[in-house]
């Protein structure tokens, strides 16, 4: 069997995604979609405003064949880890092929991952340049990139498909790349309009009929369903912040730079105003939202380099009913570990067993934070 995999959230599930696996199927060279989706938390520092099962859930009548889960310490994190945790999954899974993704422009990533490669030290201290001069990320990874090998890429999207490539390169050189373009708004566009509107704008506009035109029925009507938290989740991240000493943000992915002085200064503040005060355009708002729930997580940057480096798991959250035995068939040839059952979970050794720990550990703070409850080690099957 040939699959595509796909990298992604479904915060929610929305026509865009649909659109991507659309023109997957109708690419006409792969037998089935494969999506490697994040559990309860998100790149961003963002908790899911559904529960994995049923985002996962959504994603089959959406297209997709079968849907397991991209374990919490790699979905919080930068951009490297989150695509490199994520590829190195696909990557074990032989009937993977190809990997396809949403982009604002379609580039030769492979070609510039090349190039990055090669020139890493000098892209490293282009991208320093440019930060210690004030500028922001985004604007500092787009000069050092264009200085290094003659291409600006600065898109969320755009550096994340850079990250995909670099990773297959590593574990799987011979996967083939998809890039789409996106259509609609773009990644961080908060307006609705158009055929397509983002996940930022569909969450932003949550309880508005609105809303409606952008996802399909099924994922509108459990949209209608969600009730406020009660800002449950910001009074466990302000613990968390309270609670922790100064030094343990240099142990985060992005925390350190005194980022943590900068962070304890603001605790008193309600969770918006302590992200809207720490952003500069050295340290973006998604960093410092990313950091923050990093830290009320536990999850630290040596644990997760550890874990990618030795750690993974497949978990099936979902999957097309009539494709149940090919997927699983498939999953089970790589040499990470399937877990479906609580027998599986006990099954678990050594740093496998820790990153489900993780994941789990997110799982229940989530429902902490949303008051609602989820089941485990079950797949649903649509």
């Amino acid at each position: 069997m040939k699959i595509c995999a796909i990298i992604c959230e479904f915060n929610p599930f929305h026509n865009g995604h649909k659109y991507l696996i659309e023109r997957v199927r109708q690419s006409g060279g792969y037998d089935g979609v494969l999506c490697i989706m994040s559990g309860h938390f998100t790149q961003r520092g963002d908790m899911a405003i559904l529960d994995k099962f049923t985002r996962a859930r959504h994603a089959v009548p959406g297209g997709a064949d079968c849907v397991i889960e991209l374990p919490a310490p790699f979905a919080v994190a930068p951009a490297p880890v989150f695509a490199g945790g994520a590829v190195k999954l696909a990557a074990s899974i032989p009937d993977v092929c190809a990997l396809a993704f949403g982009c604002e422009e379609v580039l030769d990533f492979k070609g510039i991952a090349r190039a990055v490669a090669g020139e890493d030290g000098r892209f490293k201290n282009e991208l320093s340049r440019g930060l210690d001069n004030g500028d922001s990320y985004a604007k500092s990874y787009a000069a050092a990139l264009e200085s290094v090998c003659g291409t600006a890429i600065s898109s969320p999207n755009n550096i994340l498909a850079l990250e995909y490539a670099k990773a297959i390169l590593k574990y799987r050189p011979d996967m083939a790349i998809m890039p789409v373009k996106r259509e609609g708004a773009g990644y961080n566009d908060d307006t609705l309009g158009g055929t397509y509107a983002s996940a930022s704008a569909i969450r932003a506009h949550l309880g508005e009929a609105e809303i409606g035109q952008f996802v399909p029925p099924f994922v509108a009507v459990d949209l209608a369903s969600l009730s406020d938290s009660d800002g449950r989740w910001e009074a466990i991240v302000k613990y968390a912040l309270c609670s922790a000493p100064v030094d343990r943000f240099e142990k985060l992915y992005g925390g350190g730079e005194g980022l943590g002085n900068r962070l304890k200064g603001l605790e008193r503040l309600p969770l918006e105003e302590i992200i809207a005060q720490a952003t500069t355009k050295r340290y973006p708002s998604a960093r410092i939202r990313r950091v923050l729930t990093a830290n009320a997580l536990n999850f630290t940057a040596t644990d997760g380099n550890a874990y990618l480096k030795k750690a993974g798991y497949l978990k099936p959250l979902a999957v097309r009913a009539d494709m149940a035995n090919e997927f699983l068939k498939a999953l089970s040839v790589s040499p990470f570990p399937l877990v479906i059952t609580g027998r599986d979970v006990e099954k678990l050794k050594g740093p496998n067993a820790a990153l489900y720990a993780s994941s789990r550990f997110a799982d229940d703070v989530w429902c902490a934070a949303s008051d609602r409850d989820i089941y485990d080690c079950t797949i649903v099957k649509v």
